[in-house]
């Protein structure tokens, strides 16, 4: 089946920068994601966006080029609640991949067990409005319920904007849940104005949220971009993330986001990107809790 990627939609930056910055041993790629190849797992018939293939192999290879140990694939938005692409990922990951799919209410207690046996860990909610279409919230609270016998968590993608009209619904969430690039703060607003408080409040009340460090790429407006060697990129967007890693240390996570979907205006260099760490979590100790041990924690307590 042959794909059109969407107008506008840039490819993933091809023969990244090796980062300067070490990671430490065991670090998890705790957001990224795999597209297709559309020939073998095609896209949604729903989808809002069609992207440029990104393979397993390939965010395999950009895994150890980055000095990672192991990744979280996310199901993409592109893909529905098909799954089979980000299954296959981790069937195909030596045990060094974990998944979080998307599922409908339809969804089987059999193939709940055989994502879990995959390696599915959690399941993601998306209330981006220009990416997914609505799903009522009994059905959500419905699903997290029975995830929730698995042991599994809840992701949850949202834009600063709409938290407070979605607080009574997160707040009610049976699992752990984590919040996907510290729900989208508008970084051109104080790091303690009330818009950025609420989501603060919002994990100081609620010790079962953590929150990715993600995507300063999506969220910064001043940059500089992660591109041509630049050593401080997304100046912007580091007193958000900083503060979210110290006053929570124990809850945070980060991952590249490979191979960023939807971004039209740059593409980062990964290898930047993981040079953006240092600035967000300043010591030895923060880099161990957000890139190795708070993961593991999540995604394989079994071994943590």
């Amino acid at each position: 089946m042959e794909f059109q990627k969407t107008p506008g939609w840039l490819d993933w930056y091809d023969g990244p920068s090796k980062p300067r910055f070490k990671v430490p041993a065991g670090s998890v790629d705790a957001h990224c994601h795999v597209f297709g190849p559309g020939a073998e797992f095609p896209y949604a018939p729903e989808r809002k966006y069609t992207p440029c293939d990104a393979s397993k192999q390939q965010l395999y290879a950009l895994r150890d080029h980055l000095g990672f140990a192991r990744n979280v694939v996310v199901q993409a938005t592109c893909h529905g609640a098909d799954n089979r692409a980000m299954v296959d990922a981790l069937v195909h990951s030596s045990g060094k991949a974990r998944g979080v799919a998307t599922v409908k209410r339809s969804v089987t207690d059999d193939e709940l067990k055989a994502m879990h046996d995959a390696g599915v860990r959690g399941v993601r909610f998306n209330f981006v409005k220009r990416l997914v279409d609505f799903t009522p919230k009994d059905e959500l609270i419905e699903i997290a319920n029975r995830i929730n016998k698995l042991g599994w968590h809840v992701v949850i993608y949202f834009e600063a904007v709409d938290l407070p009209e979605l607080w009574d619904f997160f707040t009610a969430l049976p699992t752990t849940v984590v919040v996907d690039h510290m729900g989208r703060p508008d970084v051109n607003k104080p790091v303690d104005g009330p818009e950025f408080e609420l989501f603060v409040k919002f994990m100081r009340e609620h010790s079962n949220v953590w929150s990715k460090v993600s995507c300063p790429e999506r969220l910064s407006v001043k940059g500089p971009p992660a591109l041509n060697g630049e050593q401080n990129a997304y100046r912007d967007v580091v007193p958000f993330a900083r503060r979210i890693v110290e006053t929570f240390p124990d809850r945070v996570l980060w991952g590249t986001d490979w191979p960023h979907p939807n971004l039209k205006d740059h593409m980062p260099d990964d290898g930047l990107l993981v040079d953006f760490i240092p600035h967000i979590a300043v010591t030895a100790e923060l880099q161990q809790k957000l890139l190795v041990d708070n993961p593991m924690r999540l995604y394989w307590p079994e071994e943590s």
